[in-house]
């Protein structure tokens, strides 16, 4: 039997065992209060040598190489074959070289019909196809367009102040684990990611941030990725986003249309609290990460298995 063979066998015993309870959930699972000291250990040594691969770009900020996490079972995820980011509509000529060597064959865009309006369409070399997949932002770009236009400094209190923007970045993400629809749109891409001939993929939203941060966080997981790596993955974004947003929000001021820029910064960011209201959905809901993958994404064990031998290696 081929190396792959028995890694995928071994794969699908490992997920086998967890779903019948015969595994330790470690693999989807937070570390134990007991554990925490020696495993914090652990990931500041592995966190040493795994660095976030950005690739620059002039016309995106938020643009990463999911690969070169190592996970709970030994293995580490392959680079070049999945990617997440933030919308491509600014790309500049320079980028398209940039993008056009990843080598994609497909790029699925989380946007719904009003960020299209208002952001355009992405900008893509020759090759990739390109796959709209919008998945409900719960009205925040609407929102966000509406309490802008108003020019007014009171309306815009109103609207986002008073733990009012954190509010609802909060509901947002409950709803990425509540609705089927959401839950179908993030299944699909996993499919996708996990099917052999599927080569490179891209997906992204506006920000890429929240719809893309919460997918990249699911697929994390899903390969056995440590939460705590996970989580650092989704708090990039507030790094790679600073500089870009600032400027926006200076713009903003400067132009007049908010007294207060600042009362973006909740929607600008992600932030530990949001993710946190998605997995206590999840385990409301589903009892569990796994439950999550199996019962509300609909994944099989054989798609999960896929998914391993795909993208992680020995």
């Amino acid at each position: 039997m081929s190396r792959a063979r028995i890694r995928l066998a071994a794969t699908g015993v490992l997920l086998s065992a967890l779903a019948v309870g015969t595994l330790p959930a470690a693999a989807y699972a937070a570390p134990t209060a007991a554990s925490a000291t020696t495993a914090r250990h652990q990931q500041q040594q592995q966190q040493q040598a795994e660095t976030i691969r950005q690739i620059p770009l002039q016309g995106a900020v938020n643009v990463r190489d999911l690969g070169g996490y190592r996970t709970l079972l030994g293995g580490q995820v392959r680079q070049g074959l999945v990617y997440r980011s933030d919308a491509l509509g600014k790309l500049t000529d320079a980028d398209l070289t940039t993008v056009s060597g990843l080598g994609l064959t497909k790029v699925v865009d989380f946007r719904i019909p009003m960020e299209l309006q208002y952001d355009g369409a992405d900008r893509l070399p020759a090759g990739p196809a390109s796959t709209s997949r919008p998945v409900s932002d719960l009205g925040l770009y609407g929102t966000l367009v509406g309490a802008i236009a108003t020019g007014d400094p009171v309306k815009q209190e109103q609207m986002l102040g008073g733990g009012r923007a954190e509010a609802y970045m909060r509901d947002i993400y409950r709803t990425f684990v509540t609705s089927p629809d959401s839950r179908a749109r993030f299944a699909t891409t996993l499919r996708e990611i996990a099917d052999g001939a599927q080569g490179p993929l891209l997906y992204h939203c506006t920000s890429g941030k929240d719809r893309t941060g919460w997918m990249s966080y699911v697929l994390l997981r899903a390969l056995a990725v440590p939460q705590s790596t996970a989580e650092r993955d989704y708090l990039a974004s507030n790094t790679f986003r600073a500089a870009y947003d600032a400027q926006v929000r200076a713009g903003l001021k400067q132009s007049g249309r908010m007294q207060n820029p600042d009362l973006l910064i909740p929607l600008q960011e992600v932030r530990q609290d949001y993710l946190d209201a998605a997995t206590h959905q999840l385990e409301a809901d589903y009892g569990g990460f796994y439950g999550y993958l199996t019962d509300g994404l609909g994944l099989d064990l054989r798609t999960l298995a896929k998914l391993q031998a795909k993208l992680v290696r020995p």
